[in-house]
């Protein structure tokens, strides 16, 4: 059984017991995009103690809204009683819900036209009471009903507005466009954990560019991430930018960005250059070109609080800081030391690392050397001489006399440059090299 075929037997029981049921939202208007839908709701006339009586083992996960879960195996449906919401307090959750035995009642509470279609499971018959079919054969993201009430009850539809339009390639309709504009400074009602959450989607789901855009022209950049607002119109020395401003940049490397990026990957993208607006000195300052002086470490710590601010957790920001930190390490790739080198492809999740500078290179002056460079030496150098076993333990120093403290870590590593170098390859060289480069003082009397 796939999720289509458990939201008709859904559907089914439902109908065999006297009650209205629809595939409803989402799932619908994917299927009239030929596209497979990543889930599938029903809406129904049945209350969710009828629902639950029904389904014994679904989960009444937000049961005082109508809605139940249904599972089977891993399979999962979302069942909602047909209703109307009355009053949005808290900008999320309806103060009250009233239930309805109509679903033409029950479409006008939700966001867009186009997530308002409902469809008979076993016909395939649409019900349309919004004008969701021309909205989306027209590629037209509205609003259902007063754009302004649909947003004043839920900020996060004007995220929302913005990854329908990008992943569709659709128009926001004027008037949706004006409420959102209008509503953009009250988006941080909405939970960080929410934001980061739709603002990941934009970012992974194949049309990252489109959606800054639409971020920006909505008010919505300014408000959510003024660190990336920043970027726009500030210079770049265009000997190795030609592509024009910090903005621009960011914008081609986000539209090369494939759908499913991993989160780390995209967000990594996106702040890569993130000191560079407070670190920028034009060419009357430097006297040669246009220079972003220590932009690395002025970001790094711009884009931890960032992450923290829409509370990412611990691992995601650690490589995401990373990203940032190690991006312009590529340029010195060639003139490494093998031992330096090695280190650096070692570095946790490097494919990212790696993605990032062929995006940055391909989104600016186009050289690839440092990337071919890269690739070879993973190609051609075998996991064991990056990662070499290591020869000598602490146990080892304190076998060999010396005293437990802080150079037993600068004997480790230096002995472990020395691997990487290939100078040291047995336990035998690793003995004679601790004895060669670090002697043990006589013990005074």
């Amino acid at each position: 059984m796939n999720s289509r075929e458990l939201a008709n037997s859904v559907c089914n029981t439902l109908e065999h017991h006297g009650h209205k049921a629809f595939l409803v939202g989402g799932c619908v208007r994917d299927i009239l995009l030929g596209r497979d839908p990543a889930d599938y709701d029903v809406s129904t006339s049945a209350t969710p103690e009828e629902v639950q009586k029904l389904f014994p083992h679904g989960l009444g996960i937000g049961a005082q809204f109508g809605v139940v879960l249904v599972r089977q195996d891993s399979l999962k449906v979302e069942v909602a009683t047909f209703r109307s919401d009355v009053g949005y307090s808290d900008g999320r959750h309806p103060d009250q819900v009233v239930y309805s035995r109509t679903p033409e009642e029950d479409v006008q509470r939700r966001d867009f036209t186009i997530n308002g279609l409902l469809m008979r499971h076993d016909t395939g018959e649409v019900l349309d009471f919004v004008g969701g079919r021309a909205d989306l054969a027209s590629r037209i993201i509205r609003a259902i009903g007063e754009a302004s009430r649909r947003f004043a009850e839920d900020k996060l539809r004007m995220l929302r507005a913005v990854r329908f339009a990008a992943r569709f390639g659709a128009a926001i309709e004027p008037g949706t466009f004006a409420a959102i504009r209008k509503h953009a400074s009250r988006i941080h009602a909405v939970s960080a954990e929410r934001i980061r959450e739709e603002l990941t989607k934009l970012l992974t789901e194949g049309a990252a560019r489109r959606s800054f855009e639409l971020l920006d022209e909505l008010g919505l950049l300014a408000q959510l991430l003024p660190e990336i607002a920043a970027m726009k119109g500030v210079p770049q020395p265009p000997q190795f930018h030609p592509e024009g401003d910090v903005w621009i940049h960011t914008l081609l490397m986000l539209e090369a960005l494939p759908a499913e990026a991993s989160p780390t990957l995209a967000w990594g993208v996106l702040l890569h250059d993130i000191g560079k607006p407070p670190t920028f000195r034009p060419v009357s300052l430097t006297g040669d070109r246009i220079r972003f002086d220590g932009h690395v470490e002025v970001g790094v710590p711009m884009a931890d609080e960032l992450c923290r601010r829409l509370r990412f957790s611990g691992d995601d920001i650690e490589q995401i800081k990373a990203l940032v930190a190690n991006h312009m390490k590529f340029k010195d790739v060639a003139q490494m030391r093998p031992s330096t080198l090695k280190r650096f492809v070692r570095l946790p999740q490097f494919d990212e690392h790696l993605e990032l500078h062929r995006l940055d290179c391909q989104s600016s002056h186009g050289k690839l050397d440092a990337y071919r460079t890269v690739r070879a030496f993973l190609a051609e150098t075998p996991p064991a001489k990056v990662r070499p076993p290591r020869l000598l333990s602490g146990d080892d120093l304190k076998d060999l006399g010396y005293t437990p403290g802080p150079e037993f870590q600068k004997i480790l590593s230096t002995l472990e440059d020395a691997q990487l170098e290939e100078a040291v390859q047995t336990r035998d060289q690793a003995l004679e090299f601790v004895r060669r480069h670090y002697p043990l003082r006589p013990v005074s009397r």
